[in-house]
C-alpha cells in the first residue's frame, strides 16, 4: 500500500515511517496540513495517517475538506487528544479510525489493514482471482491452495492487480503503490516483478495490455 503520513513530530514521524517501510509499504511523510492537501490532490493513497494538530492546516480542517470533496480515502487520526468528546468529534468529521498517542506500532499496522479493507469494500480479508489468493494480514499468497513465496515487491504488485482485477493497472499505478517520494525506480523494475510473478503463478496469469499496462488473465482469454 501507499500511505500518506501527516505528522509534525519529527521523532514520531521518523519512527512510524521506518516501521511502515519495514512492513513493506511505500510511505510519503509531510509535516504540514497544507502540504498533505497538495499531496492528496496529486497522488493516490490507500490510507492516510493524520495528526490533528498541524501547522498550515489543521488535521480536522484537512479531513473535512477531503470528505466535502468526496474523497473517501481511509483516514486514521493519530493524536494526543484522548477525551471521549475528541474521539467522537474526529469520527464524526469522517475519520475511519482513531489512534491515541502513544500507541503500539503493531496495532497501528492492524488498523491500517482494516481501514484499507473497508476502503476497498472487501467483504473478507482475502483477495482472490481464480486459483490465486492473497491474504493482506499475513502477506501470504496461494495458488490452488498451495503456498507461493513472494518477495515484498512482488506481493505489492500482485496486490495492486488483485485490487483492480476486473480492469487494467498502469505502470504508473504500480509504481505509486511500490515507491514513496525520493525512492529510486529502476527502469525495468516493474517488468522484472511481472516476469517473476508469471514464473510463480503461471506464464499466462498476467496479461500485458500494450501501451496501457497489465491485468490478470480472465477465464475467456
Amino acid at each position: 500500500m501507499r500511505i500518506l503520513l501527516v505528522e509534525d513530530d519529527i521523532s514520531l514521524g521518523d519512527t512510524i515511517q521506518s516501521w511502515l517501510r519495514l512492513d513493506g509499504h511505500a510511505v510519503d511523510w509531510v509535516e504540514r496540513g497544507d502540504s498533505a492537501d497538495t499531496a492528496l490532490k496529486t497522488h493516490h493513497y490507500d490510507c492516510v495517517l493524520l495528526d490533528r494538530g498541524l501547522p498550515g492546516l489543521s488535521g480536522d480542517a484537512l479531513l473535512a475538506r477531503l470528505r466535502a470533496a468526496g474523497n473517501a480515502v481511509p483516514v486514521i487520526l493519530i493524536t494526543a487528544f484522548n477525551a471521549l468528546a475528541d474521539r467522537v468529534e474526529g469520527l464524526d468529521l469522517g475519520a475511519d479510525d482513531y489512534l491515541v498517542k502513544p500507541f503500539e506500532l503493531e496495532e497501528m499496522s492492524a488498523r491500517i489493514r482494516a481501514a484499507a479493507r473497508r476502503g476497498a469494500s472487501q467483504a473478507s480479508n482475502a483477495l482472490t482471482h481464480g486459483a490465486i489468493a492473497l491474504d493482506p494480514d499475513s502477506k501470504g499468497a496461494t495458488l490452488a491452495g498451495q503456498p507461493v513465496a513472494l518477495t515484498a515487491r512482488e506481493y505489492h504488485v500482485l496486490h495492486a492487480l488483485l485490487l483492480r482485477k476486473n480492469g487494467i493497472v498502469t505502470r504508473a499505478q504500480i509504481e505509486e503503490s511500490l515507491y514513496g517520494w525520493g525512492e529510486e525506480v529502476e527502469s525495468n523494475a516493474i517488468e522484472v516483478y511481472i516476469h517473476n510473478l508469471r514464473k510463480k503463478l503461471g506464464s499466462d496469469s498476467i496479461v500485458t495490455v500494450r501501451g496501457l499496462g497489465y491485468r490478470l488473465k480472465h477465464d475467456d482469454n
